[in-house]
C-alpha cells in the first residue's frame, strides 16, 4: 500500500473518483482515531472500576446507586468492544477494496453517509429496507 499524506483541510468530495486512494486514507485515519478513543475510553472505565474495587456502601441506597454505576460502566465498554470489531472489519474492507460500497447491492454508500458513521456497510436504501423487514416480521 502507497504511504499516502492528506491535507490538513482534506475532506471527501463527490467531484472525485468514489474510493479514491485520498478517500480511502482518510476513513483508514478517521477509523484508527475512533479506535484509539474508544481504547482509552475502555481503559479509563477499567480503571475506575479497579479503582472503585470492592467497595461495599453501608447505606444500601448508596450501595445500589453503585451497583447501577458499575453496570452502567460494564455495559459501556460492551458497546465499546462491538464497535471496535465493527472498526477493525472496517480497516479490513479498506485494505480489500470492499469498503464504502454496499454489502447488499455493491453500490457505493453515499459519502455524507459514510462520513456520519464510517463503521456502515449498508447504503440508505438497503438499510430503510432492512429496517421495513425487521418491522414487518416484529409486527406479526
Amino acid at each position: 500500500m502507497t504511504l499516502i499524506t492528506l491535507p490538513p483541510d482534506y475532506k471527501p468530495s463527490k467531484k472525485e473518483p468514489f474510493m479514491n486512494e485520498m478517500q480511502q486514507e482518510y476513513f483508514r485515519q478517521k477509523l484508527i482515531v475512533w479506535k484509539e478513543d474508544l481504547l482509552k475510553k475502555s481503559g479509563d472505565t477499567l480503571t475506575n472500576m479497579k479503582e472503585e474495587g470492592g467497595l461495599i456502601e453501608p447505606d444500601i441506597t448508596d450501595r445500589a446507586s453503585a451497583e447501577t454505576e458499575k453496570a452502567l460502566e460494564l455495559r459501556t465498554r460492551d458497546r465499546y468492544r462491538k464497535l471496535i470489531n465493527k472498526i477493525d472489519a472496517a480497516l479490513r474492507r479498506i485494505e480489500n477494496g470492499s469498503y464504502g460500497y454496499c454489502e447488499e447491492t455493491g453500490e457505493p454508500i453515499n459519502l455524507e453517509r459514510l462520513e456520519a458513521r464510517p463503521i456502515v456497510t449498508l447504503s440508505l436504501e438497503a438499510q430503510e429496507r432492512h429496517e421495513r423487514l425487521e418491522k414487518t416480521y416484529n409486527d406479526e
